[in-house]
């Protein structure tokens, strides 16, 4: 990454182009799945610049799951919130969505899952703790406009289903897994709503 001659440097945009292009190296090849040396080659910075910038591969590796966390986080919310107010219709925004990533040809599995299996730190647990527990609260939300008697059990009951459909479409290619678990949702949802 060099900068061009008499251009100042800004150390928060070299740090998040530097995470934004090692999301994807890392997503594709896993935290293991590349050394340092191979890492900054494909992001075109010097070791020096990713130890500045991170400290260690482990900080970046925590600073691209954190940002990623957040944009998938967001990406959901947004997604929930623009599809109207019935959560019928916010979870089956949420099931179509993440079925579209799915269907996508870099789709491997949720990055924070991944990661957490990966890596059995209390940094990267931690992370991918962070990760369920924004989902969870988006979950919860809309079983609380749903009327359900307890929430956050139904809440539960939705994150381990959208979770298990990531988990078997990434291991199933051929499983219709957000559909399926769209179907299973509704199904929760319509009995909380009437009980």
């Amino acid at each position: 990454m060099p900068v061009a001659k008499g251009s100042t440097i800004d150390p928060e945009r070299t740090r998040a182009t530097i995470v934004h292009a090692a999301t994807q190296v890392l997503y594709e090849r896993g935290l293991d799945g590349i050394g340092v040396a191979e890492l900054c080659a494909r992001l075109g910075v010097s070791k020096e610049t990713l130890y500045r910038h991170f400290g260690t591969k482990d900080g970046l590796v925590h600073a691209v799951l954190d940002t990623r966390s957040d944009r998938v986080i967001h990406w959901l919310t947004d997604t929930v919130s623009s599809s109207g107010d019935r959560p019928a219709d916010q979870l089956t925004a949420l099931f179509r969505a993440l079925q579209g990533w799915y269907d996508g040809p870099e789709f491997r599995g949720c990055a924070l899952i991944n990661a957490a299996t990966q890596h059995r730190t209390d940094a990267v647990r931690a992370i991918a703790a962070r990760h369920v527990e924004g989902y969870l609260e988006l979950l919860t939300g809309i079983a609380e406009r749903a009327g359900a008697d307890d929430p956050h059990r139904l809440a539960l009951q939705l994150l381990i289903l959208a979770e298990g459909a990531t988990v078997v479409a990434d291991h199933h290619s051929s499983a219709r897994a957000g559909e399926l678990a769209c179907q299973a949702a509704l199904a929760l949802l319509a009995a909380a709503e009437r009980s």
